[in-house]
């Protein structure tokens, strides 16, 4: 840690501020210059599109507080523009050049544009940032007509909100169901049962064949659909445009390896740009995108760049409220075979997913309210001790689940 006298971090969010707090935790003492691409604090993104009555606010990333007491240097509303790896420096979009001798890319991912026939749909907004969601909620009133491209979670989140606000809404997902990259087949269901009673409209299965200047949605078979907003939510990008332009190792987002570690040793890169090799899952590699993994990923970024050899094995999870509805997911589902059911009354029920040797690897679980949050905590941690629970067990609502920790 000695030889290390300035490490610049590049972006603001909870990867970036999380890793910068770190540093300053384990002791690190020299120069940091967090890079902060908009002019308003860092803030919480989660929380945009689960607005309250109130509409839109910014809600501050927690710590945030601290990093001027640390003597965290921020450099608001600046974007970089440029890494030269050779003198190891970057240049901001003012003209401003800063050295590091270890670099963090904490760049996040945005929103995949809607592309009719390779041309990008302007009439279709997208939701990536506090100045987005302002603009998104400000003008929805009762009784205009949203379109929402894409049942993935933003989608769905953002009819529920907008459904609250009695706004006529409508959903169009191409493939055969909602959610199908990331949520048992059972658990969608339910939950497009819940929109539904909210008088969501569905179109499943659809693709979009042409949008009109006047937000005519027109879908293959015919059906055309009147809408005064439309919004895509059809996925992410990880932001790696300045990882390319000088060169670094890309594969499915930022490549680095289980300490964080980019293809050039002094760059390192966490939260939603990278993909990494999991330990708890074979050292597949992927590509995570949720508010805990961005934590966890920048405060193990930071202890990586100071010294630290310890691999990353932190569990992966994600929760969604919608109306009444939280889900919650720990691990990877999808990588089970087997599916054992738990149900801990007729509303909420947790599903455990088993891989062909019996291991856990995944858990989730739906409730009204939050009545599965300690069975889905305590299954995380049988995830990260890579147990074989008894099915059994994990099927019966009256079994403390944390007995099994000490099998």
């Amino acid at each position: 840690m000695s030889d290390l006298r300035s490490i610049v971090i590049i972006g603001a969010g909870e990867c970036g501020i999380c890793a910068a707090l770190t540093l300053r935790d384990e002791g690190y003492t020299g120069e940091i210059a967090l890079i902060h691409g908009e002019a308003v604090e860092p803030y919480e993104k989660p929380p945009l599109s689960k607005p309250g009555p109130d509409g839109i606010s910014i809600k501050p990333i927690s710590g945030t507080d601290r990093i001027l007491r640390e003597n965290i240097a921020v450099y608001h509303d600046q974007r970089v523009t440029e890494i030269d790896r050779t003198i190891k420096s970057v240049v901001l979009t003012n003209g401003e050049m800063i050295s590091y001798d270890r670099l963090l890319l904490a760049t996040g991912a945005r929103p995949r544009a809607l592309m009719i026939d390779g041309r990008e749909i302007q009439q279709a907004r997208l939701f990536r940032d506090f100045s987005d969601a302002k603009a998104f909620f400000d003008i929805l009133a009762p009784d205009y007509r949203l379109t929402i491209i894409g049942g993935g979670f933003i989608g769905l989140e953002l009819a529920a909100a907008a459904r609250q606000r009695q706004v006529q809404t409508t959903l169009i997902e191409s493939a055969p169901r909602l959610l199908g990259r990331a949520v048992p087949e059972a658990l969608a269901a339910r939950i497009e049962a819940r929109h539904r009673e909210e008088q969501v409209q569905f179109h499943i299965g659809q693709s979009i064949s042409s949008i009109s200047p006047t937000r005519k949605v027109t879908l293959a078979d015919g059906t055309e659909i009147m809408s005064d907003i439309i919004l895509a939510g059809i996925g992410s990008m990880p932001n790696m445009d300045l990882a390319e332009q000088c060169g670094l190792t890309i594969d499915n987002g930022i490549a680095v390896d289980a300490c964080f570690r980019t293809s050039d040793p002094a760059i390192f890169a966490a939260g939603d740009c990278c993909s990494f090799p999991h330990a708890l899952y074979g050292m597949k590699r992927m590509r995570l995108e949720s508010w805990r993994a961005a934590q966890e990923q920048g405060a193990h970024a930071a202890r990586a760049i100071i010294g630290s050899t310890g691999t990353y094995q932190s569990v992966p999870w994600f929760w969604s409220d919608q109306y009444d509805l939280t889900l919650q997911i720990a691990g990877l589902p999808s990588e089970g075979v087997t599916i054992v059911k738990r149900m801990l009354d007729d509303k909420s029920e947790i599903l455990f997913h088993l891989d062909v040797e019996g291991r856990l690897v995944g858990a989730s679980g739906l409730s009204r309210g939050n009545k599965i949050a300690k069975d889905i905590r305590l299954a995380e941690m049988l995830i990260a001790k890579r147990s074989h629970p008894d099915h059994q067990a994990l099927a019966d609502p009256k079994f403390n689940l944390k007995s099994l920790l000490n099998a």
